[in-house]
């Protein structure tokens, strides 16, 4: 992309079970730090674009006029909400960067906020399964993460049991997320204790283990981000070289569901506008709904060949000190996934990375980074390719 749209500020909420008691409570936790962050006034917003995925885990809709009540003096700036699944974060980041490249505002204010704790675990699970296509897929055993079970199994089938390397991802992104200080879950979890069912691991939804899926979680995460002329007097300015997105079908029987053809197409196109490859990038923050999904994605960003995704885990390139770190935030899988936070949190990560804001898990070279966002079993892609300029 020729223009430069840029990142230049951010607030990021500690993902988890949080005392805010809802939504506004949420926003208003993040929204001022992001302009203070940016050194943006809130009179200079010209517009909010706020994710919210919801469908049930509050009463409360109409949440893009829910930013003034913390935040009076946005009382008056045009505010939208957007749902894409776990996918909403991102499409409210790319809502506001459409915004910007058509020359309707200078400076706008993307805010990604969930709260999940405020239900019961199986009311959070129905929820949960909007994601998916109701007629054919909300009577499988385990919910959404039989789902996901399902696609573990015909990839099990087709390549052999994908068990140890799903264990490897757990492991690894328990690992990273000990030193996130936004993560949800500080445990550094062993291989050993992943890779076996137990009563302290039992399964979900076999073949997924308790490890294998992320977190029910509360937070949120605000961005501002600017025209090109506006970030050249910013703090900080992280462009994005590339962004785009793509959907497939929503019923997994209208497709392969161990192909992930949007995502594959969705990554490829970013890509092609940034004129690099996966591999010239320094790192790469990925949704690991479940472990099942890191290890496709290994192979949807060409890092391997269908059905030896396990080699990229065993070969340690996706470590911290791999040729590719991959998600050293720790991923939704110790970070958590607070759904319309989730895509805002993946820029956020991904820009503090490129400015060396990252504090203690910070990367040691980190001047292109990539990040793919999701929603659904793959139905709606996001990639993005960011830098610092």
């Amino acid at each position: 992309m020729a223009d430069r749209t840029s990142i230049i500020g951010w607030g990021h909420s500690k993902f988890g079970r949080l005392d805010e008691p809802d939504v506004t409570a949420l926003i208003g936790s993040v929204v001022p730090e992001a302009l203070s962050h940016a050194q943006v006034g809130a009179d200079e917003v010209d517009g909010l674009f706020v994710g919210v995925y919801n469908n049930g885990f509050s009463d409360q809709g109409f949440q893009g006029s829910l930013v003034s009540l913390t935040s009076p003096e946005l009382q008056f700036t045009p505010a939208m909400r957007v749902e894409n699944a776990c996918g909403t974060g991102s499409a409210a980041v790319y809502a506001a960067c459409d915004f910007i490249d058509s020359g309707r505002g200078d400076v706008a204010l993307v805010i990604g906020a969930e709260k999940m704790t405020g239900v019961d675990t199986s009311r959070a699970g129905e929820i949960l399964l909007s994601g998916c296509y109701r007629p054919e897929e909300s009577d499988v055993s385990g919910g959404f993460a039989g789902v996901f079970a399902n696609i573990a199994s015909e990839y099990a089938d087709r390549y052999g049991d994908p068990s140890p390397a799903m264990a490897a991802i757990a492991a690894k992104n328990h690992h990273n997320g000990m030193t996130n200080p936004y993560a949800q879950l500080h445990k550094d979890l062993s291989f050993e204790f992943c890779n076996q069912v137990s009563d302290k691991n039992p399964y979900v939804a076999a073949p997924l283990r308790r490890t294998d899926c992320s977190l029910i979680s509360d937070g949120a995460v605000a961005l501002v981000i600017t025209s090109a002329d506006r970030a050249k007097s910013a703090p900080r300015r992280v462009s994005f070289r590339a962004r785009a997105h793509a959907n497939d079908f929503l019923p997994l029987s209208r497709r392969d569901p161990i192909e992930f053809a949007g995502a594959r197409r969705a990554w490829n196109q970013a890509l092609e506008q940034a004129a690099t490859s996966t591999t010239d990038l320094d790192f790469l923050e990925t949704h690991d709904c479940f472990t099942i999904a890191e290890l496709i994605q290994y192979e949807v960003f060409g890092l391997a060949e269908p059905g030896r995704g396990r080699e990229v885990i065993e070969q340690g390139i996706a470590l911290p000190d791999g040729k590719l770190p991959i998600n050293r935030s720790g991923g939704l899988k110790a970070k958590g996934h607070p759904i319309g936070a989730t895509g805002v949190s993946m820029h956020a990560i991904t820009a503090m990375q490129l400015t060396g804001e990252a504090g203690t898990f910070q990367l040691p070279e980190a001047n292109l980074g990539g990040l793919f966002n999701m929603g659904g079993t793959a139905v709606t892609n996001y990639a993005s390719i960011l830098e610092r300029w």
